[in-house]
């Protein structure tokens, strides 16, 4: 049974997306937006590159691990609660990471922003889930994952700038005000929308009972590793693209940061194809097709690296690999949560946290051959394009439009009944 929003509860007018769309944004852009930084800040607090790699390892770790508690939570508490004690929480630690006199302090402060900061991320989707379902819902998704697929693309780009006029200290401080911008924007705009006749009761029993819910779901659990892995993958460009594009290739920086800025205008025009072709096209079929396309791009990506890198066909598919994204992001969420609706915190924390999970173990994998060999990358996302393939066309089944209207039954125990039969 599907409770009713409570009548002051927040509606998805222009407004709200945009503090939606904040909320998405913040955590991905304090990621990695310090990260041309790193020389300059190895040398400043006197330590190696290895102390400062820990402060994004751990502010990765504070991330997921925030989404997968703050996400469970707010199925028993309400929305607005945590959102806002998280926000509060990420402002101090985000001031604290622009202050911060040593390695030490910098690490602690950029571990309780991920932590904190998670309630933004895990919370906005899972508000559009109370809000929204059907064709709205997968708009709407749609724009948030196009920020999320993004925002990781360019903020090195936009550090950059703000490093060059202001110090690294200075990207920490745009964080802090984007912080406070984004409490004052949850506080004004953000009603709560999961009314206490939907809640799911408070305590660790209660998460963990609807963790386990919503991971028994067989469909959910496909359309969670479609997504994550179609991350990972994308993830795995990212961290390697400097070199691969640089090294391997011999593209200058000017002409690296276009190319770079160009695949992330690929996500950009096919999510917003995407969006536009919700309600008319069946959101399965856009998020098959998006598979496909990256699976045949990863694996002739693959073909060409091992048969000497050429750089229009690497560029190439490295373009149409980018594309392929825009059709999964906003479809895998938007089928996902439509599978858990009444465990929408918790089937939100799960796509977080498993996506940045994974993002952290693919970055240092992909230059295990150096810096000048490009098969680590290109072995990295073919595999991830596999096992995200498996997840989509062996997990799920075809129930979409119900499970996306909110008609279907909501997070069954699928895969329990199968193994008892």
């Amino acid at each position: 049974m599907t409770s009713t929003p409570p009548r002051d509860a927040t509606r998805l007018t222009g407004t709200v997306i945009g503090v939606l769309a904040l909320l998405t944004a913040v955590s991905p852009l304090a990621t990695d937006m310090y990260l041309p930084a790193f020389p300059q800040m190895a040398i400043d607090l006197g330590v190696s590159a290895t102390s400062i790699q820990l402060t994004l390892t751990t502010f990765l770790i504070g991330l997921a691990l925030g989404q997968l508690i703050i996400g469970p939570l707010s199925d028993g508490t309400g929305r607005r609660k945590p959102l806002l004690i998280g926000t509060a929480i990420c402002l101090l630690a985000s001031i604290g990471t622009a202050v911060a006199p040593n390695v030490e302090l910098l690490i602690a402060a950029r571990f309780v922003q991920g932590l904190s900061g998670a309630a933004g991320v895990v919370l906005a989707r899972a508000i559009i889930s109370d809000s929204a379902k059907g064709v709205q819902a997968a708009k709407v998704l749609g724009v948030m994952m196009i920020i999320l697929g993004i925002a990781p693309v360019l903020a090195p780009v936009l550090g950059g700038a703000i490093i060059a006029g202001l110090g690294w200290r200075g990207v920490f401080w745009v964080v802090a005000f984007l912080v406070a911008l984004m409490f004052i924007a949850a506080l004004c705009f953000i009603k709560e929308t999961l009314p206490a006749s939907g809640r799911q009761g408070g305590g660790l029993k209660a998460m963990l009972r609807s963790g386990r819910t919503v991971l028994s779901n067989r469909n959910y659990v496909g359309y969670l590793v479609t997504f994550c892995f179609a991350f990972g993958a994308m993830f795995a460009y990212i961290s390697a693209s400097p070199f691969v594009l640089q090294n391997v290739l011999g593209l200058s920086t000017t002409t690296y940061s276009l190319v770079f800025g160009l695949n992330a205008l690929a996500i950009m025009i096919s999510a917003i194809i995407a969006t536009k072709l919700a309600g008319r096209v069946d959101f399965r079929k856009m998020l098959g097709g998006g598979v496909i396309a990256l699976v045949l791009a990863t694996l002739a990506l693959l073909t060409v690296v091992f048969t000497g890198v050429a750089m229009i066909p690497t560029l190439l598919l490295l373009f149409v690999f980018q594309g392929s994204l825009g059709f999964i992001y906003g479809n895998a969420t938007a089928l996902a949560l439509g599978e858990a609706r009444q465990h929408a915190g918790t089937a939100s924390a799960f796509l977080g946290a498993f996506q940045f999970i994974l993002a952290g173990a693919v970055s240092p994998l992909v230059g295990l051959a150096g810096e000048h060999d490009a098969l680590p990358m290109a072995i990295a996302m073919a595999l991830a394009a596999l096992i995200s393939a498996a997840g989509f066309f062996l997990l799920t089944r075809n129930r979409s439009a119900e499970a996306i209207d909110g008609e279907a039954e909501p997070a069954r125990p699928e895969m329990s009944e199968a193994a008892t039969r």
